[in-house]
């Protein structure tokens, strides 16, 4: 096969020298370059690799036949496929724990076998099946008595200062992650943190924050400094190993969101609310979608419906921090086919870094088989003002098939949000929302709920 035939390079994939992953029809693949082979025939000859993926700790892979993508490659591998790749941005506070922890025991593991990782990227984890997976199968470096973690200082950024924050200050400044592509500057961190999280933060924030400003930009020291700084391999270990007891320790603040106790104040009777879960069932059986996004999934209890599908993956997005919390504990524990996404639909994940493509926007990184949209549409036609026929038009560029939930106005949910502003939206209406999404999609079915005014509907794109 001519090496440029069906190939795209990673949008996200132009930084390391070592290799580049790219897309060849469809699948994901990984070139080693010739400056890489001696770390990579290391890493798999000292039995690294056996030890990382036999505790799933780093994501497997095959080596291939393949050509590479460009200049000569030592190796292409093909990677297992990650259901949706997502950024820390999107992930709720103990997602970003389990990513840092996960990313120390991958340090630990590669110690024992005279490596290091040679970065520290929270970009580097992804999430699978409740469980963090390293995937940078390049990330590994020689290890060479006396040398510092030149990782370090990207760890802090990435993964301590954003856990100290959400930790000991506010939960949302984990969205401090979308605006400083390489992690939490440890100089702001430290201006927000003052006075709080004791000696841990003190040493890793504060102190660390002032050797940034002597020695170095962007918690990287400079070359002299670097080499004067001698740590044994023990002593190594004892650093990484403190690191993860202070990370394993870290919990969120107990918090009130107005979505984490969602399903305990919802207006449904518990028949009416029964009856609902067998109208979705019946529909996602009808449509038997593979990839699923459920738009506002609280803490996963509709989404978990489409996980009856055979080989079904379903992202269950939310704006409430404490809903997403809820659900990825319980995939933790399951191991469902599942990933919970912090996620507001009025505005969402941006396409960030160089270009704007480095991180890419939620669509252009999967298209789902069907979305699943319940109890949402008010919140975002009235409570944030957003044309029905914009959403109509945005849904339908997604999807093929569309399980929505319309609430009218005479619902005391909808009556809610009316109390506090004037009635401005004369087209939110049974009548005036069928008409508007029906020039994007086809109604296939519709079920009013019982002992409600709410109707569910299952509609087909017209153009997919």
């Amino acid at each position: 096969m001519n090496k440029n035939e069906d190939s795209i390079q990673d949008s996200g994939s132009f930084r390391d020298c070592s290799g580049v992953v790219f897309w060849r029809n469809g699948k994901p693949f990984r070139q080693i370059n010739p400056c890489y082979r001696e770390q990579y025939q290391l890493m798999i000859s000292s039995g690294l690799y056996k030890k990382l993926t036999d505790n799933s700790l780093l994501i497997n892979h095959r080596e291939t036949e393949e050509s590479g993508i460009r200049g000569n490659a030592f190796l292409v591998i093909e990677p297992e496929i990650v259901p949706l790749i997502s950024y820390p941005y999107e992930w709720c506070f103990g997602q970003i724990k389990d990513a840092a922890l996960t990313t120390l025991y991958v340090q630990l593991l590669a110690l024992e076998h005279d490596m290091i990782l040679k970065d520290a990227s929270a970009y580097n984890i992804q999430f699978i099946r409740g469980k963090a997976v390293h995937i940078d199968t390049l990330s590994f470096e020689f290890y060479r008595e006396g040398m510092p973690w030149v990782a370090y200082g990207q760890f802090c950024r990435h993964f301590l200062a954003p856990l100290f924050l959400m930790a000991y200050i506010d939960f949302r400044l984990g969205q401090l992650l979308r605006v400083y592509i390489d992690g939490v500057p440890l100089d702001l961190a430290s201006k927000l943190l003052k006075g709080k999280g004791g000696f841990s933060v003190k040493q890793h924030i504060h102190w660390h924050a002032r050797s940034v400003v002597k020695h170095g930009q962007a918690g990287h020291m400079k070359k002299k400094s670097l080499k004067q700084i001698k740590i044994s391999k023990l002593g190594m270990k004892a650093f990484i190993q403190s690191l993860i007891s202070i990370i394993e320790k870290l919990e969120q603040k107990e918090v009130t969101t107005e979505w984490g106790d969602y399903y305990n104040k919802t207006n449904y009777s518990d028949s009416a609310s029964e009856y609902k879960k067998q109208v979705v069932q019946n529909f996602i059986n009808k449509t038997a979608p593979i990839i699923i996004w459920d738009f506002g999934a609280n803490d996963g209890t509709y989404s978990r419906l489409a996980l009856t599908i055979n080989n079904s993956f379903v992202a269950a997005f939310d704006i409430d921090h404490v809903a997403v919390e809820r659900n990825y504990a319980d995939v933790k524990y399951s191991g469902e086919n599942m990933l919970p996404l912090l996620l507001d639909l009025t505005n969402p994940s941006p396409g960030i870094g160089f270009a704007g493509h480095e991180r890419s926007v939620l669509e252009k990184r999967q298209q789902p088989d069907c979305i699943i949209m319940l109890a949402v549409i008010h919140h975002l036609a009235i409570s944030n003002n957003l044309p029905l026929e914009m959403i109509a038009d945005w849904l339908q560029s997604l999807c093929k098939y569309l399980i929505i939930e319309f609430i009218p106005k005479t619902d005391s949910q909808v009556q809610v949000l009316l109390t506090t502003r004037e009635d401005i939206f004369a087209e939110y209406n049974i009548e005036g929302f069928e008409k508007i999404f029906t020039a994007y999609f086809e109604i296939l079915e519709k079920s009013p709920i019982i002992e409600s005014e709410r109707i569910i509907y299952l509609m087909k794109s017209k153009t997919k």
